[in-house]
């Protein structure tokens, strides 16, 4: 398999396409590589079949002209979640304070509907990640690299075992552990529910 941005695109539209086979009202992905490498921690930090997916709650409120998000986009109201629960996301905690019903995860219906979409994409996911890490060890980063900085990138969700959270640049928590004053327990990134497959 080729390890080229366009593969990995084709394989985001691939993806899609087998959403919209479950959703016809779906519209279409105008541009699958706007993905790739974009970040967003309202919609998720990583690329993953549970962000498409996510992405794709975001089309069908598009579609119907609801509007599911205030805040710039960063707030996922009510709406939002009912459009995920019908297309296979749950959200079993309150609302963020900031970022509402952002944080959705596949439920097992559509962990076994989409089963083989998302064998294929983490394959897709992985050989890009293999084929990028090495184009970034040979070419310039700058000096946030350089220096070990964060260089102020997209800070995800950490949480520790007493159930605090912290958000946090994933570079930084990498350079040494960052412990809860509460419980005395560092914190740590979750793994997502699309990358335990």
């Amino acid at each position: 398999m080729s390890t080229t941005p366009p593969v990995l695109a084709a394989e985001l539209a691939q993806a899609w396409a087998d959403i919209q086979r479950h959703h016809p009202e779906l519209p279409d992905l105008a541009a699958p590589e706007s993905l790739i490498g974009e970040s967003s921690s309202a919609c998720g930090a990583e690329l993953s079949f549970e962000r498409l997916l996510h992405e794709a709650v975001h089309g069908i409120a598009a579609a119907r002209g609801v509007r599911d998000t205030s805040r710039a986009g960063r707030y996922h109201n009510r709406r939002f979640l009912a459009i995920a629960e019908e297309m296979g996301l749950d959200h079993p905690e309150e609302p963020h304070a900031s970022s509402g019903f952002s944080l959705v995860t596949l439920n097992p219906e559509a962990k076994r509907r989409y089963r083989p979409t998302i064998e294929r994409l983490q394959r897709a996911l992985k050989a890009h990640t293999v084929a990028t890490a090495a184009d970034t060890k040979r070419s310039f980063r700058g000096p946030a690299a350089r220096h070990g900085s964060s260089g102020g990138g997209v800070r995800v969700k950490a949480v520790c075992d007493c159930g605090r959270n912290v958000r946090v640049v994933p570079s930084v928590l990498a350079q040494a552990p960052i412990v809860c004053g509460g419980c005395g327990k560092p914190f740590r990134i979750p793994e997502t529910v699309g990358a335990a497959g």
